[in-house]
């Protein structure tokens, strides 16, 4: 089975830093870029064609939010949002599935869930996940 490519949206160094080395010790994902803000996001989602996307809610500019809109816009592909906003039941969670987001998880459980993290990951980009039962991994 051919790896699935990941492209992640943050634009803090010290999440995008520690999402790369949890998803570098899988074999099944390939990173296919890492970028900082919504600009960059865009153009690397258009010339790489990801298979799924990790995408930061609160970014200074152009919003998560924003950028999931552009996506589904566009050339929709799966797309986590991350926030350490992220609760059961938080409005924030509602609004991305509205907007076409496949799931959300916490960005402050990323390492502690890091399996359920790159599980998550796996399901998303081979279409496991129902559209109508979205999946949300909140504190």
């Amino acid at each position: 089975m051919k790896p699935i490519r990941i492209v992640v949206v943050d634009d803090s160094l010290t999440i995008r830093a520690m999402i790369e080395t949890l998803l570098e010790r899988d074999r099944r994902v390939e990173i296919a870029g890492i970028a900082r803000n919504g600009e960059e996001a865009i153009a690397m989602i258009r010339a790489e064609k990801p298979d799924v996307v990790t995408l930061d809610i609160a970014m200074p500019g152009k919003d998560g939010m924003a950028i999931l809109d552009e996506i589904m816009d566009m050339d929709p592909c799966p797309v986590i949002m991350l926030s350490s906003l992220m609760r059961d039941g938080a409005p924030i969670v509602a609004e991305a599935m509205d907007r076409g987001a496949a799931a959300c998880f916490n960005k402050a459980m990323i390492v502690r869930e890091a399996t359920r993290f790159i599980g998550l990951i796996n399901e998303v980009a081979r279409g496991l996940i129902p559209e109508d039962e979205p999946v949300a991994i909140a504190a």
